[in-house]
């Protein structure tokens, strides 16, 4: 299951790529927004981010104008490792290397088939674990 969640400025955008991956057969819990009036990135970051520490959801998507509102919000719920990618090579390593568990986007900045090709090598790509789990470890904050 896929936590997705966008503000207004990535609605547009978040129903193309919902209904894209839905063909590939992803399932999705949508923790909003699902209207274009003016509305704030960080409730939709937070609660697609604490389905995703929680386990209730595997991954995370998340969506705003330029990707870094919502990512930044996304990354201050403990155990998220929210990467925001603008193409695929970032999005690859960012699983491989850093074993994140939330992409972000920009709707403004990033088209919809780049997006869409985005998510495909996010969602497939698994962390490589050995010497890149030390560092994974040494995020977590005591």
């Amino acid at each position: 299951m896929i936590a997705i969640a966008c503000d207004h400025t990535g609605l547009k955008t978040k129903l193309e790529l919902m209904e894209y991956l839905s063909g590939k057969g992803y399932e999705f819990k949508d923790f909003g927004t699902n209207t274009e009036e003016s509305c704030d990135y960080p409730q939709y970051g937070f609660a697609a981010a604490r389905a995703v520490a929680s386990g209730e959801c595997e991954k995370g998507i998340v969506i705003c104008g330029t990707g870094i509102g919502i990512s930044i919000a996304a990354n201050k719920v403990e155990g998220i490792r929210c990467a925001r990618c603008t193409e695929t090579y970032s999005a690859m390593l960012s699983r491989q290397h850093n074993d994140s568990n939330i992409l972000a986007v920009g709707a403004r900045v990033t088209g919809i088939e780049m997006i869409k090709a985005i998510c495909d090598i996010w969602l497939t790509t698994d962390f490589l674990g050995g010497r890149h789990q030390k560092r994974i470890e040494q995020l977590i904050i005591e």
